[in-house]
């Protein structure tokens, strides 16, 4: 069960934040709300807080749009003849700036971190706040949250579109920002990061679900990363290194009875049991009741069943590794705890007590499902999001030290790894090809799902090569497009400043 629940409680801070046009959200100052009399005491500064959060749990990013739209990308999930046809475009990469998901991802990012400027706009105030009311401590860490979800969200765009406007406090005009360069993203991430890991608390005495300073150091260092600073990275990930450890059973990652566990760093909360009365009408806002994610039914054998593991991911798997069982459901495993799962034509009549994967697909999807406990999906699931785990952090540790230390280190971060999917250690002998080769092997398998291999391949630069034969275009598809929404409604971006191909 999960012990507190922090998004709920957005209080007066969501709806005021929110009090603006929807198609101009990061461009109207929000009404309704003043500091002067509202940052008074600890509850409204954690609900203005809170609110941040939020924006995780939007048909935009993570109760919809996201997993689908990364995991069809990268090619781990194919589509049933069902998928609905604003799903099967990320197959076929026939999106363009007017592609709705594409504009809520958008708006839920900076949604998020317009509430976030919010609170770190007024750190002033809540420092006024007497110590007998808010202790200085939970004030650096209110700051520290606020900050650390800004990067997060900012991460989140300028890995999807390049140069955005960079936004830091909240507006009072109506002419919108322009492109800003990446860099200048990248740079105030870090800087966010780097402020929070100083200021937020350890895991082991915070509270469930908001961010800890390990997991700013995590972020920080894969920022690090993508940028290709790889002596930047891995201090970073060295500040974190052994204060985390892997799941003995893998799949306790992947069960709503296991959130929060020694390999997690940092997830997204969804409770079924908490409401999700506003779900359908949360494409970005992040308010009222919206506690589930999609996820469980649209993959869901048993349910929708929109989408399926590709053939090459099934065969990418070495022989006895047991992440395999514990990812997917194939011929023999037991569902629900009752029935038999079988693959392969459905015969007439179907046995009793065997139940068969529709359309004679080899496989479906057991990470992230309730089937472990429940026949169907009843469409809500309360299953979090695991945004970075341990096992993540390791490869790309390994990554890192690959290039900046010596091949023997980065393999035994791969062989950390390995160990737990019960396979034997690679040769401390290989190569720095042979040791990439690997990472990108281990990260599809150990990661599969989890809305990496994309940003993975991207980064890499070998997208087109994994890509290019199911309509990847190299030097357009990198990117999504600015969304048409933004251009319309910004005076200071025009069709000239799309990304290339839009």
């Amino acid at each position: 069960m999960k012990r507190i629940k922090i998004l709920l409680t957005v209080f007066i801070t969501v709806f005021a934040i929110n009090g603006c046009d929807e198609e101009d959200l990061e461009l109207t100052n929000p009404s309704g709300l003043s500091p002067e009399t509202y940052f008074r005491t600890e509850a409204q500064v954690q609900s203005a807080v809170n609110a941040v959060y939020a924006n995780l749990q939007t048909i935009g990013l993570y109760t919809r749009t996201y997993f689908f739209a990364m995991d069809l990308m990268s090619r781990e999930a194919l589509g049933n003849p069902q998928l609905e046809a604003d799903k099967r475009v990320y197959l076929e990469w026939s999106f363009d700036a007017s592609h709705p998901p594409i504009a809520w991802y958008w708006d839920s990012c900076y949604r998020g971190i317009n509430k976030a400027n919010f609170v770190i706009g007024n750190e002033e105030r809540i420092n006024e706040i007497p110590s007998s009311l808010l202790s200085e401590e939970k004030k650096a860490k209110f700051i520290g949250e606020a900050k650390y979800m800004r990067a997060l969200y900012y991460f989140m765009l300028v890995t999807r579109f390049g140069d955005i406007p960079l936004i830091t406090t909240v507006p009072e005009g109506g002419d919108g920002f322009p492109r800003s360069p990446k860099e200048d993203v990248y740079a105030l991430i870090e800087a966010d990061l780097t402020d929070a890991s100083k200021s937020l608390l350890s895991k082991e005495v915070a509270e469930e679900g908001r961010a800890t300073n390990g997991a700013a150091y995590a972020l920080l260092g894969k920022a690090h990363l993508y940028q290709e600073e790889y002596q930047e990275a891995l201090n970073a990930f060295n500040e974190i290194y052994g204060k985390y450890s892997l799941e003995d059973d893998y799949f306790n990652n992947f069960t709503e009875e296991n959130e929060f566990g020694p390999e997690s760093i940092f997830e997204v909360q969804f409770d079924d049991d908490l409401g999700n009365s506003a779900v359908w009408n949360s494409n970005s806002s992040g308010e009222d009741a919206n506690e589930v994610t999609f996820r469980g039914q649209e993959y869901g054998f048993n349910d929708w069943f929109n989408a399926y593991p590709s053939p090459a991911l099934l065969d990418a798997y070495e022989d006895g590794d047991i992440r395999f069982e514990e990812t997917f459901y194939t011929d023999g495993d037991s569902w629900a705890g009752e029935s038999i799962i079988r693959s392969g034509p459905i015969p007439e009549p179907v046995p009793e007590d065997e139940i068969y994967i529709p359309l004679e697909r080899r496989a479906a999807w057991r990470k992230y499902q309730n089937y472990y406990k429940d026949v169907n999906e009843d469409q809500a699931s309360g299953i979090n999001f695991k945004v970075i785990r341990y096992a993540d952090v390791l490869l790309m540790m390994a990554e890192a030290a690959n290039i900046v230390e010596d091949q023997a280190t980065a393999i035994g971060y791969i062989n950390e790894v390995r160990e737990r999917a019960e396979l034997d250690p690679l040769p401390l002998t290989l190569s720095q090809q042979e040791v990439f080769d690997a990472i990108v092997q281990e990260r599809l398998v150990e990661l599969a799902g989890e809305q990496v291999r994309f940003p993975d391949l991207v980064r890499w630069g070998l997208a087109a090569d994994y890509l290019g034969q199911y309509g990847f275009q190299a030097g357009k598809n990198e990117l999504w497009p600015i969304p048409n929404d933004e251009i319309s409604s910004n005076d200071n971006i025009t069709q000239e400043d799309q990304n290339p191909g839009f």
